[in-house]
């Protein structure tokens, strides 16, 4: 979640350090190594997706909006040298191979078959 005053693109790279690298617990050297690598790869993201989104957790009064992004790496080294580890509200962190058969939650498969296209990659 955008914590308040934080722009998105911040949001993007602490959720992956605290959720995937579990940021939150490594030493001081090593936090400053993932945020080193994490901004060299989110440097060049692209919007798949900004708005509305359909979530159970909608109501009338209240509803999710998100921005979806895609970082794309060409050659797999740039993700490769992330080692991933659950950490803060995550599990089961892990790459997957790209799928139409994915379960993921609310509207988080269209966002995945959007960039596939985009990209030209099978679905």
């Amino acid at each position: 979640m955008v914590d308040a005053g934080e722009v998105v693109t911040m949001t993007l790279r602490r959720e992956f350090g605290e959720e995937a690298l579990n940021s939150l617990e490594a030493s001081d050297k090593e936090k400053k190594e993932i945020e080193a690598s994490i901004n060299e790869l989110f440097s060049r993201g692209q919007e798949v997706y900004r708005g509305y989104v359909d979530d159970p957790r909608n109501t009338d009064n209240a509803w999710m909006e998100t921005v979806a992004m895609n970082f794309h790496d060409n050659d797999g080294k740039g993700v490769a040298r992330f080692n991933l580890h659950a950490g803060d509200d995550a599990v089961g962190v892990q790459w997957m191979d790209l799928s139409h058969r994915l379960e993921l939650y609310a509207s988080h498969i269209d966002f995945l078959q959007k960039t596939a296209e985009k990209l030209g990659a099978s679905w």
